[in-house]
């Protein structure tokens, strides 16, 4: 660190170790360390929670009660002792001549005051049995110059590493002080089109201002430059990883997705038809596609992404979707094949046991263009043109010479060993519960060198605010209306206990006896003597003893493959009345007949998984329902459970959960190794974030090298290690 009057950059003062501060000693630094703070520029972005203005007197007899306020006087007596074993109590009184008001300290280290001494005195004034008090004020004795806590504004410090914050406050003071001034990288017109102060100003303002006004424009730039840095990475990886990389163009003859939108049942919504319009679009373009699909459950995104598939298949090519668990991905390929099957567009079945393999390419007299799938997990290899399950070394081959068109499964499609003849497309589902470097695998370079299309997709409604902080490098098509004929779920709670119990099997009878289906969703799956809530083996065990005569199924994410697609196959055929489970069927499961979900401990999950639970039922034509069993007793959970009983708006939701939890981690180190945002927050800042988004596009389009584009990546490097990738959590 050094005292030089010059300027540095914010980069070089995150390569500055923050024990070069006085009175960071040895201690002091594995503290702050401990708290995130190995640098100068890190101890910089810890900015005051609050502060006091310390700068105008009030007389004693017209001090106001409540506030924290400043007076100054004569001490007319002090007095020390002891209270009980290890704690002191320290009483005074100070006049200034309007008034006479008592001081006190409770177990406080300081040095006696002499009566006829000259102090000031700030803290709260309270109104005790009759008299004005103030208990335990800071004081200064007139002469020794405790300057940061008088006549000015005095900022107040979070904790920080168990440091006290009077001590944080003066190692803050050395710390500005030699580290300023601070080096722009906003000139001065840019500035004032976003009406910020220069970057100095807004270093020194934030932590000692000359007036309480100056606090306001000071955090506005900081958030602002916090909201840039992590756009001008994002958008500085699209243009490296996509805008500038070579594609693979999918035009499409239209014969396939003329076919299925033929055969399929309703006309596509508005919201469909632009995303598959955007979409289409994408994969036309000589660039790869690096787009994000988001919609309200049941909204409509698989028929979306099933023609997207289709239209590579059409010029040559072949596609793939990837799932986090084997139920999702089979799930995906089961609506596939039945959707291809209605549309006459499957191939033609064969026995593996009744002569060879010829007849999968003999022609098909009812098909223009036979479209062959297959799923890959741990577990299995299965085809939809030879019955059974078949060989993994023959299914592996037939990716490989390109007789599969569309591969369905899980990361079984990123091992070794597994290799497609002409991807063209690869859609990662529920993307966030992947890594980085799994998306990479799945959209690695074809042998031609060019690189296939990415599409994401998740069925957590984003909010646009978030989605530009979680995936400020991709494009993002929302499907935001849902089609005709599904009716809103209705959603009661009940609370936790005997009583509750009582409704939920009430409730489950009714349902079985229609010959309906029902989800019941715990957060464990054993009973834990460290987690009070249920588990679905427990509750598993009570439903059965309960509905005798029903058919009631376990579910959970510890069961073999085998038996998890067991279940599930059970379930779809109508075969279970009740499935008791954990969060494994939160996505994907679509279960025409399911009509009732009843959802455990409601309180324990987040409002986005409450609301992707609440849409596994209702999705043929009977009305869903939803029971929340919650205990309600803190005010977040009580908020979380109203919030899912007054709105089905799952961007509403998302909003919601953000506000009551708190913005949190939006960048995971398995996703990006950067750190959270300190300063802003993107509900309350959506402006600034947007401001930002957009003045980042910008500058990056003009020029990728430009010096301004280097220098904010350059302190995302030393501040965050990394360029920060797209990542997003679920919500729970």
């Amino acid at each position: 660190m050094t005292d030089s009057a010059s300027s540095r950059s914010l980069a070089y003062l995150a390569d500055v170790p923050v024990d070069l501060v006085k009175g960071v000693g040895a201690a002091r630094k594995r503290k702050l360390e401990s708290a995130g703070v190995r640098s100068v520029a890190e101890f910089l972005m810890h900015v005051p929670k609050r502060y006091l203005d310390r700068r105008a007197e009030h007389d004693i007899s017209t001090v106001p009660l409540g506030e924290e306020t400043t007076i100054s006087g004569t001490v007319v007596s002090f007095e020390r002792r002891r209270i009980s074993r290890g704690r002191e109590m320290l009483t005074g009184s100070v006049s200034d001549g309007t008034g006479t008001m008592k001081v006190v300290w409770f177990n406080k280290w300081m040095k006696d005051l002499d009566v006829g001494q000259e102090v000031v005195l700030a803290g709260k004034v309270e109104n005790y049995r009759g008299s004005k008090q103030m208990s335990s004020p800071d004081v200064q004795r007139l002469g020794t110059g405790d300057a940061l806590k008088f006549d000015r504004v005095v900022p107040v410090y979070p904790a920080l590493g168990g440091i006290r914050p009077w001590d944080v406050l003066k190692m803050m003071d050395n710390a500005v002080r030699r580290s300023l001034p601070i080096e722009d990288v906003l000139d001065t017109d840019t500035c004032k089109r976003f009406d910020l102060v220069d970057r100095t100003t807004a270093f020194r303002d934030i932590h000692f201002p000359a007036e309480m006004r100056a606090v306001g424009p000071a955090r506005k730039r900081l958030i602002f430059d916090e909201f840039l840095r992590i756009q001008t990475a994002f958008k500085v990886r699209a243009h490296d990883d996509y805008d500038t990389q070579r594609g693979v163009a999918i035009t499409g003859t239209g014969e396939l997705t003329a076919r299925f939108r033929e055969q399929f049942p309703w006309e596509l919504t508005g919201g469909q038809e632009q995303a598959l319009a955007s979409i289409s679009a994408d994969m036309a373009a000589p660039t790869p596609m690096h787009r994000l699909l988001q919609g309200e459950v049941g909204s409509g995104k698989t028929v979306v992404v099933v023609l997207a598939l289709l239209a590579a298949v059409e010029d040559g090519h072949q596609g793939a979707v990837m799932a986090p668990t084997e139920v999702l991905a089979t799930q995906h390929y089961l609506g596939t094949e039945r959707l291809l099957a209605d549309g006459g567009m499957a191939p033609s079945p064969v026995d593996p046991t009744s002569g060879g393999t010829a007849s999968l390419f003999a022609p098909e007299p009812t098909v223009s263009r036979p479209v062959r799938i297959g799923l890959f997990t741990g577990s299995r290899v299965t085809v939809n043109f030879v019955e059974g399950d078949i060989d993994r070394s023959q299914g592996l081959a037939w990716l490989a010479d390109g007789t599969i068109d569309i591969a369905f499964g899980t990361q079984a499609l990123i091992q070794e060993g597994v290799d497609m003849q002409s991807l063209a497309l690869a859609v990662v589902d529920e993307q966030h519960r992947f890594g980085v470097e799994q998306r990479v695998q799945l959209r690695s370079a074809r042998a031609d060198g060019s690189i296939p299309d990415l599409l994401l997709m998740t069925a957590t409604p984003i909010p646009r605010t978030l989605a530009m902080a979680l995936y400020g490098d991709l494009k993002v098509s929302a499907i935001t209306e849902m089609p005709s004929g599904r009716s809103p779920i209705a959603t009661a709670s009940v609370p936790e206990g005997p009583d509750g119990d009582a409704v939920v099997d009430r409730l489950l009878t009714e349902v079985a006896a229609e010959g309906r289906q029902a989800f019941v969703v715990c957060p464990l799956v054993s009973d834990s003597d460290k987690v009070p809530a249920k588990s679905a083996e427990a509750e598993f065990a009570r439903v059965r003893r309960s509905l005798e005569g029903y058919s009631v199924a376990l579910l959970h994410g510890q069961m073999s493959s085998m038996e998890k697609a067991a279940v599930m196959e059970s379930m779809r055929t109508g075969d279970i009345d009740v499935l008791v489970s954990t969060t494994v069927i939160e996505v994907g499961i679509d279960i025409p007949n399911a009509t009732l979900i009843v959802i455990r401990n409601a309180e324990r999950f987040g409002l986005s998984q409450l609301h992707q639970l609440r849409g596994r039922v209702g999705r043929g034509q009977y009305a869903g329902r939803c029971l929340l069993v919650a205990d309600e007793s803190t005010e977040e959970a009580a908020a979380r459970i109203d919030a899912m009983l007054q709105s089905d708006d799952g961007y509403f939701l998302a909003m919601k959960d953000l506000e009551i939890r708190g913005q949190g981690t939006l960048f995971g180190d398995a996703q990006s190794g950067a750190a959270d945002l300190r300063l802003a927050d993107i509900v309350r800042d959506a402006g600034l974030l947007e401001a930002a988004g957009d003045f980042a596009a910008e500058i990056v389009a003009a020029d990728r090298n430009a010096p301004i584009v280097e220098r904010i990546i350059e302190e995302v490097d030393r501040l965050h290690g990394v360029l920060p990738e797209a990542a997003v959590g679920d919500g729970s």
